[in-house]
């Protein structure tokens, strides 16, 4: 309860960014790529603004996912991702790779099964990809606001299995929402999980969060 009580801490999460924005931009080694970011669920494409906005002041292109508030998963949400990602890539034809904050994360782990020439990596923020659906504090909510059981998404998922690109997996010991051992997943479920000192809000607001993110780009650039 300790643990998920510290996510309250998110106003104060978004003061540190912002105070530490121009020194976490020269922390990461933009090299162009284009970025698309999925936020998790109930979260709106503004609640990942900060990350946006810091990644492309490094150097990278950084997109919203263009659909708004995450409400669950739908039986077109990889078609409209895969839409998505189309129109990112019509200037460079070049893979696009795909940061996934909580659900956000599970979108983004299937649809690179399901068009994994369209993805150049997934990056992963508090995503449970590992072990029960249920072992978190979020599936009664994701089962009240998307109609879906837990484990029966309305699109073909294999959370475990890990998809055909290079795959990171950024979890927390304080996460309060997701278990750590969920979100970092085992050997062979991502190709890299690194641990990061935030809460579960905190991975898309606290510069630790960010920083993170930076880190698991640049570890799929060089795979």
């Amino acid at each position: 309860m300790q643990q998920l009580l510290g996510n309250l801490t998110v106003p104060f999460d978004l003061s540190r960014t912002r105070a530490q924005a121009a020194l976490l931009t020269g922390q990461m080694q933009g090299d162009g790529r284009s970025v698309l970011l999925i936020p998790g669920l109930m979260a709106s494409e503004q609640r990942m603004g900060w990350l946006r906005d810091i990644l492309n002041a490094a150097g990278y292109d950084a997109h919203d996912w263009g659909m708004g508030r995450n409400f669950g998963p739908k039986p077109d949400s990889l078609d409209k991702i895969d839409r998505r990602v189309d129109a990112i890539r019509k200037r460079t034809g070049a893979p696009v790779t795909l940061v996934g904050w909580s659900l956000g994360g599970l979108y983004a782990r299937e649809y690179a099964k399901f068009a994994a020439h369209k993805v150049g990596g997934v990056v992963t923020m508090g995503t449970p990809f590992s072990g029960d659906p249920r072992a978190n504090h979020a599936w009664r909510l994701y089962q009240l606001v998307s109609g879906f059981p837990v484990d029966r998404p309305p699109f073909p998922c294999t959370r475990e299995a890990k998809p055909p690109v290079p795959t990171v997996a950024l979890w927390s010991q304080r996460d309060g929402v997701i278990l750590p051992e969920c979100a970092r997943g085992r050997a062979g479920e991502r190709d890299k999980a690194i641990e990061v000192d935030c809460t579960h809000m905190g991975f898309a607001a606290a510069p630790e969060g960010i920083a993170a993110v930076g880190k698991a780009l640049e570890a799929i650039g060089r795979a």
